[in-house]
């Protein structure tokens, strides 16, 4: 097993706004796609959390405690 990373925010941290940008426009173009794995409710998290540590997610999990619009 390989594990490889690194942290963006040291080097370039000051380009945030601009990859922000960047990436909405491309989210809302359909250029970027991604998977998330949503759950409901924070009485779900521990087992959540212990699926993602089998590797039963696909894609990003998620767990959602409260509505999506905070507006």
């Amino acid at each position: 097993a390989k594990m490889q990373g690194f942290i963006v925010f040291d080097d370039y941290g000051h380009r945030y706004s601009e990859f922000n940008k960047a990436m909405m426009a491309w989210l809302s173009e359909g250029k970027i796609k991604y998977k998330e794995h949503r759950v409901d409710g924070l009485e779900n998290s521990v087992s959540s959390f212990i699926g993602l540590l089998e590797g039963k997610n696909f894609g990003k999990l998620v767990v959602r405690v409260g509505p999506d619009d905070l507006t």
